[in-house]
């Protein structure tokens, strides 16, 4: 039996899935308790040794990885995408990228048919990772964007708009001042899916393990740190 492997480090929770020859998808996560640091490195390729376990498969199985590739974390992205190419080279499974907020948005609008979906991500320092799709059309190309632009480009968005993401919780009064709405704080929305990361990357065109590298959006904060002290005053 063969299977395809995805998993996601972008944000603060790891989170795998193993989609089976059948259909079948078997899931995993971690995440870490409120003010804990992330737990990419200790439990990414355990989490997908469990899967495998439970399938009854090894990793000569696994013809397909799918890794995230964000815009999240830089750590947990690098992590990640590491792992991901390690473990192809070692299988020789195909290996292609999953967006995060493409993942994210496709959870999102499995449970809410009909709707644009807004995938937004906290990116600390008063920005939000953002994009949207309406039935598997990109709305919106994955962008880092300030509270107000935030909420421009939700109002910009067709109707109905649901909004789902940790960033949706982080910036819900803009967003529902902008028109659109937010699920509570604790709905499996605002979790990226190890179903979603599975049939993204089911659908995803193998270009070659070398385009699968992070999407970060912006400059790590050491770079832009190091930018400013080297400015010309």
């Amino acid at each position: 039996m063969s299977a395809l492997l995805a998993f996601d480090t972008a944000t603060p929770s790891t989170v795998a899935g193993l989609r089976l020859s059948t259909g079948e998808v078997l899931a995993r996560r971690d995440d870490p308790p409120p003010g804990e640091r992330p737990r990419h490195a200790q439990r990414l390729l355990a989490l997908c040794e469990e899967l495998l376990g439970e399938a009854g498969l090894g990793w000569g199985d696994v013809r397909r990885i799918g890794a995230g590739v964000g815009p999240g974390t830089f750590t947990g992205l690098r992590i990640g995408v590491a792992a991901a190419r390690s473990l192809a080279q070692a299988t020789g499974a195909e290996l292609v990228a999953v967006s995060t907020l493409e993942a994210l948005a496709r959870g999102a609008a499995a449970e809410t048919p009909g709707h644009s979906v807004l995938a937004v991500l906290d990116a600390r320092r008063g920005e939000a990772f953002a994009g949207a799709w309406r039935d598997g059309t990109e709305l919106l190309a994955p962008v880092a964007l300030r509270p107000g632009a935030l909420a421009e480009r939700a109002a910009a968005l067709p109707r109905p708009l649901r909004a789902g993401g940790d960033g949706s919780v982080h910036f819900r009064d803009e967003l529902q001042a902008a028109g659109a709405e937010v699920p509570d704080d604790s709905s499996p929305l605002h979790r990226v899916s190890a179903r979603a990361l599975c049939e993204t990357a089911a659908e995803a065109p193998e270009e070659g393990p070398e385009t699968v590298i992070p999407d970060y959006l912006r400059l790590p904060d050491a770079e832009i740190a190091y930018r400013k002290r080297t400015a010309p005053s």
